[in-house]
């Protein structure tokens, strides 16, 4: 008989990116345990790209900044101790660890689950705390795969890769406004992602200049640059390099007006980051650069055309490359531009 699960606890609190690469998995939880109630543990900035999907029931917030200073502050410790009494209180016979570090697996541990399913990333020993892991292989190289993987070790049996994103009006309506107000054409223009978390996955900025004004001068697009606040100096610079205007929305989207930017976008153009990892989620066209982060594991899955990177078919079961040809500043500007005359519809 089929494994019958009442309440299942999906932890995967971040980054964006990560979790829009568990999408799969929370659908095919629903496909496969349809009665259950499916909660999701996700650190509050990334939760709205969760909120009304409608294979989710509950989102749980972790405050990972704050629960951090446990040791040292008592508001700190209480809200730990409040999260494991939620977490206990949920009475989850099924947790499923996506993030698969040593805080996350210990939470599902705390949680007095009997049932606990998670990845062996061999860098920290999170896999102690699982009743079920499963070793990344090459068969399952990409996260997506082993997330898989997973859920048919919890008993599921339909495993299709699906990226469920649904449309939100209000934030569609306010992403046109904004579109219209920086004098974008809503229906006819590329999207490039110039930043990222870590500065060692982020092309340079003249040749993302280079790029923004063949796609003006050559494809008749308007450009809009999209990223967090913190990125406006990047993209500004960017500005200075081009020749054709590059309209600024760093920090002034929110998480789903950003998704519906990126869903009416003829082409998205990004670092390995978050953004990105949206846009293949949407199926856009894309190109995305890859430096000492793994394609094949976090790669636009079932895309290999959309990426650019060195040795993409080379790299194994590896996390990361510390090979220095692999930086990202070795990806020439022909070799981008090739790929975005590849994914422009002709």
């Amino acid at each position: 008989m089929p494994e019958v699960y009442e309440n299942i606890l999906l932890i995967k609190p971040s980054s964006l990116g990560d979790i829009v690469m568990a999408l799969p998995a929370l659908s095919s939880l629903r496909r496969n345990f349809p009665q259950a109630k499916i909660s999701w543990l996700v650190r509050p900035e990334f939760a709205p790209i969760l909120e009304g999907h409608p294979h989710l029931d509950e989102i749980i917030p972790f405050d990972r900044k704050t629960l951090a200073k446990a040791w040292r502050r008592w508001d700190a410790f209480k809200q730990l101790t409040d999260l494991i009494g939620r977490l206990r209180r949920g009475r989850f016979d099924a947790v499923l660890d996506l993030q698969g570090l040593f805080r996350t697996a210990s939470l599902a541990w705390l949680s007095g689950c009997k049932r606990r399913f998670g990845p062996v990333w061999r860098k920290e020993f999170a896999h102690l705390f699982y009743t079920t892991s499963i070793v990344p292989r090459m068969e399952c190289v990409h996260v997506i795969d082993t997330y898989r993987k997973l859920i048919e070790a919890m008993g599921g049996r339909d495993l299709p890769v699906e990226f469920v994103l649904p449309e939100k009006p209000a934030a569609a309506t306010s992403a046109r406004t904004l579109l219209s107000q920086q004098k974008v054409d809503p229906d006819r223009y590329a999207v490039i992602v110039p930043g990222s978390a870590q500065a060692s996955k982020c092309w340079p900025a003249d040749r993302f200049a280079a790029l923004a004004d063949r796609l003006a001068s050559e494809h008749g697009l308007a450009v809009v640059a999209t990223g967090g606040k913190a990125e406006s100096p990047m993209i500004e610079q960017i500005q200075n390099f081009a020749k054709h205007p590059i309209a600024n929305l760093a920090g002034r989207t929110s998480l789903p007006e950003l998704v519906e930017v990126l869903r009416q976008a003829r082409l998205v153009v990004s670092n390995d980051t978050g953004p990105g990892h949206i846009a293949a989620a949407l199926g856009r066209p894309l190109v995305m650069l890859f430096s000492w982060s793994n394609p094949l594991r976090v790669g636009p899955y079932g895309r290999p055309e959309c990426i650019v990177g060195h040795d993409v078919e080379s790299r194994g079961l590896a996390i990361k490359s510390r090979d220095p040809k692999h930086a990202v500043g070795y990806i020439t500007f022909d070799e981008v531009h090739a790929r975005v005359v590849d994914q422009l519809p002709h």
